[in-house]
């Protein structure tokens, strides 16, 4: 079994079976998911994986859920192909397959969720930030639905916090 320290260190003490061979990436923007990515490709050097990054383009409910969206799609293509091309920057040889996968859906967590389900994952890796919504500091919705109801392990990786957020922290506790 290969532990977490190891797997993004590069320790090979152990000749076990890895213990993820499907990860399920879901991205937004190459610089937002910069670190989930790198950590990724760092399991990717140690052991052959199945990498599935996911772009999951909201609709709206007074929308119909296959309504055309030139925008966002275009927005997601640019999102999966910069986040493939890293991938196959760092990880040349084609021991790891990369896909990738535009989905529409009412809720991003819900389609990161069925994905996973789906394709077998052993892990979901994800990146956020924190937020402030209706007064309380949050990680949003799609991330918490992942957590609660992905069948796998989940990975999330907390961006620090940008620099209003910090001032609006110490005001309240003053």
């Amino acid at each position: 079994m290969v532990s977490l320290r190891q797997a993004f260190r590069g320790s090979t003490e152990t000749t076990e079976l890895p213990v993820w061979s499907r990860i399920i990436v879901p991205v937004t923007d190459i610089d937002i998911d910069l670190r989930v990515l790198q950590m990724v490709c760092r399991i990717a050097l140690r052991q052959r994986i199945e990498v599935t990054l996911v772009y999951v383009v909201e609709v709206v409910q007074s929308m119909p859920l296959d309504a055309e969206l030139p925008s966002e799609v275009a927005r997601g293509e640019h999102a999966l192909q910069a986040s493939f091309d890293f991938i196959h920057r760092q990880v040349p040889d084609k021991r790891s397959t990369v896909n990738t996968e535009l989905l529409q859906a009412r809720s991003a967590g819900a389609a990161i969720v069925d994905e996973a389900i789906e394709r077998d994952a052993g892990v979901v890796m994800l990146s956020a930030r924190l937020q402030r919504k209706r007064g309380q500091l949050t990680v949003g919705e799609t991330v918490d639905y992942v957590l609660r109801h992905a069948p796998c392990e989940v990975i999330v990786v907390r961006h620090e916090m940008p620099d209003w957020l910090v001032h609006a922290l110490e005001l309240d506790q003053e």
